[in-house]
């Protein structure tokens, strides 16, 4: 696995930050707080997500709201990138799922859930988040923790990341397999159906026996009881016959009741209809009486019409218009008699006018008396004229009036009664319609009466036909053979029964006898099995220190090539040993040997960088297949100086360390920048970390 970029958004004094990487020794170098180690920080991240400390306070810039990291690098040919989020929310900082992405040559892998994307870098790259910070990340001040570690906790904490545990842990639990199979044996041995298994066979044989005298006696019995069946089902054949034939007797009776019923309602109502047929009879008759006498009626009203001279055989429309012709005549009459009588006081005034004035009225000239006595005379004598006729016209409005008002009473009677008539006509056609329908209705009735006593006849003579006593015997011997076919039913089922218990008897002592012989060979099998486990238990006992050696003496090769090629042709030669509990320690050309913590600060430095390089490599082999392809180292130059030319060593020995890939280490010493092969500056303004390539 070798990183190409690093790209930083808010985390920590990186605002934006992209941070170039390459093949071979890559050195961040810068002052105290210049933002070197949170790149290491923010790769772990962006590989695992998982946080150093308890929270991502760590991580996130102080006062962002959102943080992201991106990583680029590649693996067998291939290039991935790998990205995360952080949000703040309230006081809490979490990972932002919708940030979370893994790409292969730009295809999406993986993106959301954390375990997925794990699962997709564990295939890529063979690490896990252990791992890569026991092993790929050597924190700052944590170079040297496995040497100041107590033997015990070194040998136990990396035999469980070589899997040397596993037997440990093998070896123990087989222990408690044995005591559970010992445990099992004994019971067995105590078991009663193992003990008792001839006390068992002889059960079971009798139980068989028994079984087979019963199978004899079911089978004579299932014989009778098929008879026995037969004989049932032939008497209930019968009966079932007979009970049809009463059903059908009853459905007679039923029959015969709803007749007389019926036959009672039709008497009823032939006497209902009866007395309804007379009624109307005598309705339709006072109907024709009150017929004839507004006809009588109708005829007086049109003589006394024709009497006055109005054509009473005309229609009533007709007729109205002549009565109404007498109230035109009386006004003409009375219109009349109003022109005389103008005219009369007309001349009444001419008189007047002639007895006051000697004028003519009409031509204003002067008369003579006596042509004025004669035209008073004769103006008389036309008023007495039309006094006359105003007296005349008089008398006849008198007379036309009276005629009038026999003429109006005539027509108004003749136009009351005549739809009376009409009237009194629609009922009796609508009564001599209802009286048909009575009359034909009797007549149906009259069918049906006799025709039910005809259907009450025949069925009287088919219920005569039963006879109840033949009913009675085929009951009696049906009732005999159920009670045969049940008692020998019963016997059957208790054989039956007793047969099944003997059975499931004869099955349980089978069942006993087989799991006795079972028990038997699983308790042969327990001990075959308790001796191999003790072999295996031994076999573990041993395997463990023996592979605990194996890796012991490579991981000393290691760490021997890694430690010469730090010290080099300048400084002490020093032997690297180690101890059952991966302990190391050092001889010296002399043959002194001495513990790690009788070295120098420059020599310790050298040493734990040595023995981590060293198992780094093996815990890659032993885990992955492969080896350790990068290393990330933070401050390494603890405990060495200048003077002595350690810091120059280490640097120089990195750079010539070609067996790891690629190696990022973080320091502060421009010596030990000096050597590498790819220099990355880091310098704070502002608060914010600014990246600049050197080389």
């Amino acid at each position: 696995m070798k990183i190409e970029i690093v790209q930083l958004e808010n985390i920590r004094s990186h605002l934006k930050s992209t941070v170039p990487f390459s093949r071979g020794f890559n050195c961040l170098v810068g002052g105290l707080g210049s933002g070197k180690s949170s790149i290491l920080y923010a790769i772990d991240f962006a590989l695992f997500g998982e946080p150093v400390s308890k929270s991502y306070e760590y991580l996130l810039r102080e006062g962002a709201v959102t943080g992201k990291v991106v990583v680029q690098f590649t693996q067998n040919g291939n290039s991935y990138m790998i990205q995360r989020g952080l949000r703040r929310r309230g006081k809490s900082i979490n990972q932002d799922p919708a940030e979370l992405k893994l790409f292969e040559n730009e295809a999406l892998l993986a993106d959301t859930k954390s375990e997925a994307v794990a699962e997709q870098l564990k295939a890529i790259s063979g690490l896990d988040h252990e791992l890569f910070r026991e092993i790929v990340w050597v924190r700052q001040e944590h170079l040297k923790e496995l040497l100041n570690a107590r033997p015990r906790d070194r040998q136990t904490r990396l035999d469980e990341l070589f899997g040397l545990a596993d037997y440990e842990l093998a070896w123990a639990s087989l222990a408690g397999y044995e005591k559970e199979y010992e445990g099992e044996r004994r019971a067995y041995e105590t078991d009663p159906d193992i003990a008792g298994m001839e006390k068992l066979h002889a059960e079971h044989n009798r139980a068989v026996q028994e079984f087979s005298m019963l199978e004899i006696e079911r089978s004579d019995l299932e014989k009778r009881l098929g008879h026995a069946e037969r004989t049932l089902e032939e008497a209930e054949s019968n009966l079932n016959g007979l009970e049809q034939v009463r059903t059908k007797n009853e459905e007679l009776k039923r029959k015969e009741a709803q007749a007389i019923a019926n036959l009672a309602n039709l008497q009823e109502a032939l006497a209902s209809l009866s007395e309804k047929i007379k009624c109307k009879d005598s309705d339709i008759e006072t109907l024709k009486q009150r017929l004839s006498m507004l006809q009588t009626q109708v005829d007086a009203f049109r003589e006394e019409l024709t009497r006055i001279d109005v054509p009473a055989d005309q229609p009533v429309d007709a007729l109205r218009l002549y009565v109404a012709a007498f109230d035109d005549q009386v006004s003409s009459l009375r219109a009349e008699q109003e022109t005389v009588f103008k005219l009369m006081q007309q001349d009444k005034k001419r008189v007047a006018e002639l007895a006051a004035k000697n004028l003519c009225p009409l031509c204003l000239q002067t008369l003579t008396e006596d042509y004025k006595s004669s035209l008073i005379q004769w103006n008389q004598a036309e008023n007495d004229d039309q006094q006359k006729t105003i007296i005349q016209l008089q008398r006849d409005v008198e007379e036309l009036q009276q005629t009038k008002t026999k003429a109006n009473t005539a027509f108004l009677n003749l136009q009351a009664n005549l739809p009376k008539i009409d009237d009194l006509r629609m009922r009796i056609e609508e009564e001599l319609h209802t009286l048909t329908g009575l009359s034909e209705e009797f007549g149906t009735k009259q069918r049906q009466e006799a025709e039910t006593r005809d259907l009450l006849e025949g069925i009287r003579v088919e219920i005569s036909k039963f006879d109840i006593s033949e009913l009675e015997a085929a009951r009696k011997r049906r009732n005999e053979a159920y009670d045969a076919y049940h008692l020998l039913d019963r016997d059957l089922q208790v054989r039956k029964s007793r047969l099944a218990d003997l059975m499931r008897r004869t099955d349980e002592i089978k069942n006993r006898i087989d799991q006795a012989q079972q028990k038997l060979e699983r308790v042969q099998k327990i001990v075959k099995i308790s001796q191999l486990m003790t072999d295996i238990r031994e076999a573990y006992r041993g395997i463990q220190p023996k592979l605990r050696g194996e890796f012991i003496k490579v991981l000393r090769n290691f760490v021997q090539q890694v430690l010469d090629r730090l010290i080099g042709d300048e400084g002490p030669l020093l032997n690297v040993k180690i101890d059952d509990t991966y302990t190391p320690y050092v001889r010296s050309e002399s043959g002194v040997e001495r513990e790690v913590s009788y070295l120098s600060g420059g020599e310790r430095t050298l040493l734990a960088f040595a023995y981590r390089l060293g198992l780094g490599q093996l815990m890659m082999q032993s885990r992955t297949g492969r080896g350790l392809s990068m290393l990330l180292l933070d401050e390494p130059t603890e405990s060495l100086g200048r003077e002595d030319g350690s810091i120059d060593r280490l640097a120089e020995a990195i750079s010539r360390f070609k067996a790891v890939e690629q190696i990022i280490a973080v320091t502060h010493s421009e010596a030990f920048a000096e050597k590498a092969e790819h220099v990355i500056r880091l310098e704070k303004e502002a608060g914010a970390s600014r990246v600049s390539i050197e080389k």
